[in-house]
Parts: structure tokens; sequence; C-alpha cells
């Protein structure tokens, strides 16, 4: 067999957003070697994505120069890992590196949050995205100016959609959620609580009184010839029809859960990696922070991150007691301010609940995995996720049930199977490499 290295670190962090570069962080600061794996091609994740007009923000400067100062500190960007292996191993495919295997002390997830996207008639065509979709294409550079826009789904990333479509010159048309007008009203006066947040509101919705915020309304059809032309909200009982060149629809995100459940990680009731008080998981040397262990916005990312980094870190060098002391104040401090901010998480998940009207199914005849052209009346013959995908294919594309499997969890309330290795298509190489030896091994 072809002979091959190892790559070890003390503290390897999945995940480039706020949460893992907090972590790497507090990490590096403690006097672990790090690495930092990120399947993006630069730091930052969604809140922080870079692109040809946008910059890093003064935040991801912040820590990007720290992580920086630190020698010890790797970052693979355009790096994905495709399985887990025995013995606290990743096998991980890199743009620059190929296939590596990379064995860790103790392993920090930060993998972040997907978008729920919930089918409709025509939700397939092109210029059809989620809000956060719209949000990634723009800062990459796809131009939107003089565009119109609909932004349709659920939650505060709605409006976050809204303040870049329109930085990039798009005619916001409307904004479409399925909350009704009580519960964001509701949401609103809560945030006097964080001051911080309603700053942030302000910001996104400068000029937003000129734009319609339709409230108890959902997206029930787009229409187009071979492009988006038109979309369809229901309104209580009235249909209107509103004239546009993209649809930008998403309701709210879910935890991914892929590499933590690969390696056994246990999942609390809500959906999200289970942690204890030092965002530790059930699985021994694993911890994980941010939007996988719950969806609650970047402050609280950056706290966790920072938590499970300073208990890593701590796991790695076992510091004298002194340090230990200087540890034990700063994690009383991060678990005060964590405890805030999980309250506002809190608030925005039961003000921005799904409705009845979000939950409900679309035409029969809608794609509901769009990989394997299956349709909405194929799978709900079934009675759960394992059968729908045996008989249908459904969840057995591209995606790997990253979509459809998040839709049929939300309509029919299926547990999708548990992640299989490899985690998306990968070279042939790169499995090889995960048989390679090590030429410690070869005597």
């Amino acid at each position: 067999m072809k002979r091959s290295a190892t790559q070890h670190y003390e503290v390897v962090v999945a995940g480039a957003g706020p949460a893992g570069l907090h972590a790497a962080r507090a990490a590096a600061q403690a006097g672990a070697r790090v690495l930092v794996l990120d399947d993006n091609p630069l730091p930052g994740g969604q809140v922080w994505r870079q692109g040809p007009h946008h910059p890093p923000q003064k935040g991801l400067r912040a820590v990007q120069t720290a992580l920086e100062a630190h020698p010890g500190v790797t970052v693979w960007s355009s790096a994905r890992v495709v399985a887990p292996l025995p013995e606290g191993g990743l096998l991980v495919e890199a743009a620059e590196q190929g296939g590596i295997r990379v064995r860790y002390g103790q392993l920090i997830l930060a993998t972040g949050a997907r978008e729920r996207l919930l089918p409709f008639a025509g939700w397939t065509l092109p210029g059809v995205t989620g809000a956060g979709g719209l949000q990634a294409l723009i800062k990459s550079g796809i131009p939107v100016r003089g565009e119109r826009v609909v932004i349709a789904g659920s939650g505060p990333l709605l409006l976050a959609a809204l303040a870049t479509a329109r930085a990039a010159g798009a005619d916001v048309v409307a904004v479409v959620e399925q909350a009704p007008a009580r519960a964001v009203a509701r949401f609103a006066a809560s945030l006097l609580a964080t001051p911080a947040k309603l700053l942030q509101a302000a910001q996104l919705t400068r000029g937003f009184a000129a734009t319609r915020y339709w409230t108890g309304s959902v997206v029930i059809e787009a229409r187009g010839n071979g492009r988006v032309e038109a979309v369809t909200v229901r309104r209580g009982q009235r249909a209107v029809t509103l004239e546009c060149d993209r649809v930008a629809c998403g309701y709210g995100l879910v935890p991914n859960l892929t590499l933590a459940q690969a390696l056994g990680c246990a999942v609390s009731e809500r959906g999200a990696v289970a942690v204890d008080e030092a965002q530790r998981t059930s699985v021994d040397g694993v911890l994980a922070a941010g939007e996988s262990t719950g969806v609650g916005g970047m402050e609280l990312a950056c706290i966790e991150g920072e938590i499970a980094g300073l208990m890593a870190g701590g796991a790695i060098n076992n510091e004298r007691d002194e340090r230990n002391e200087r540890v034990q104040r700063d994690l009383h401090g991060l678990r005060a301010r964590r405890t805030r901010w999980q309250a506002f998480a809190r608030r925005v998940e039961t003000a921005f609940a799904l409705g009845e009207a979000a939950r409900t199914l679309p035409p029969a005849d809608t794609l509901l995995c769009r990989c394997e052209d299956v349709t909405v009346g194929e799978v709900r013959a079934f009675a759960d996720w394992r059968d729908a995908k045996l008989h249908t294919r459904c969840g057995m594309g591209a995606c790997q049930g990253r979509i459809c499997g998040t839709a049929a969890s939300t309509y029919f309330g299926w547990q999708a199977a548990e992640p299989r290795p490899p985690f998306q298509p990968v070279r042939i190489g790169t499995l090889m490499a995960a048989c390679e030896v090590d030429d410690a091994q070869i005597e």
C-alpha cells in the first residue's frame, strides 16, 4: 500500500463560522495546536460570508487577526469531512491537500445550520432560492440590481435577506412572513430586552416603510416560462399574485447534524446536538457549539464557541491551578451571557414557529425530492422515511436528503435516517487515503 502520514492536531474545529472561529481562538490561547476545517473557500460562514463586493466584516477581521497571531493555528478552506475514522480520526478532502487523514485529541463541531426549504408548486424554476441562499448568491457576486424580488418564509433571516438584496440594488416587491401579526408584534416589543438586536433590526429595516410586509401569509406557487416570472401568495382566504424576477423562500434554519450523528452524538428532542453546560456532547472528546446545538444567532454562537474552545484547550493542556482559576472565572461570565442569548433564541423560536399554513402539503404533483424527481404524492403513500426512500429513491440524490428529508420531517414528522459516509461525492483518491498505511506502521 502507499505510505502516507496522518496529521495530528490537539484540537480540530469543524466549521469556520462565528462559533468555530471563536472556538479556535480560545483553544489556541490555551496553547493547543489547532486545525480549522471549512468547506467554503473563505472563512466566515454564512453570517460573515465574504465575496467580491463583501470584504471581511469587523467581527471576522478581529477573530482572524487573533488567530493569525498564534503560529499553532492552521486553517483549511475548501475542506470537508468525508467520514469519521476510528480512534479519533477524520477523513478529509481538501482542495490543496487532497484526501488526508486527521487525528484529533479534542474535536469541536461548529457545523452550523441549513435553511429549511419547503416545496411549493413551481419551486424548481430557475430564480427560486432560499432566503439565505439569496444572500449567499449576492455575496458571491451574482448581480441582482434592478430585479424584482419577493422574499418569503419565516424568521429574522427574511429581514437580513431584505437588507442584502436592497444594498445590492434589487427591488424588493414584498416580504412574506408566515407568522401571524400578533406574534411578530410581540417579538418586536421583546427586542427592548436586547438593545443590540434592537439596533440591528433598525439597521436592517431602514427605509422599510415603503415595502410590503405581509404577515400570516405563505407562497403557494411560482410561475414562469423557463424562469420565475410571478409568485402567488395566500393571505388568509385570498390569493394574491405578484410579478417578480426572483423568489427567495426559506422557513428558518435547522441544525446541521450530519457529522455529529455519524460520530454517535446524542440528539436532543429539539433536533439539535445535545450538549452539557461545558458544550460537551455525549461522545468523549467531542464538543459542539453554535447553530448545530440549536439555532440562536451569531452572539450565542460566538459565546458557545469560546466555551467549547476553553474546555478543549483545558482538556489538552491540563492547566495549572492558577490558570484553571482564571479559566473558571472566564467560563462563569460566558455562561451568564449564554443564558441571556438562549432566552432570546427561545423568543425567536416561539414567535416564528411554523403555523398550519406553512405545514400544509403542496399539491400531490409537486416535487419533494428534486434530485430524483419524486413527488409529494409518491412519498406520502409510505409510513416513514426509510420506506419512502426504498420505494422511490427519495433522498438518494446529490444532496443526500438534506433538503427533502427536512421537508418530509416538517410535513410528516418523520425522522431521517442517520447519515452514512461518504457524506458527499468525493474523489476515489480521497477514499483510498483512508486505507493508506502510515510510515510509522511500516517496519
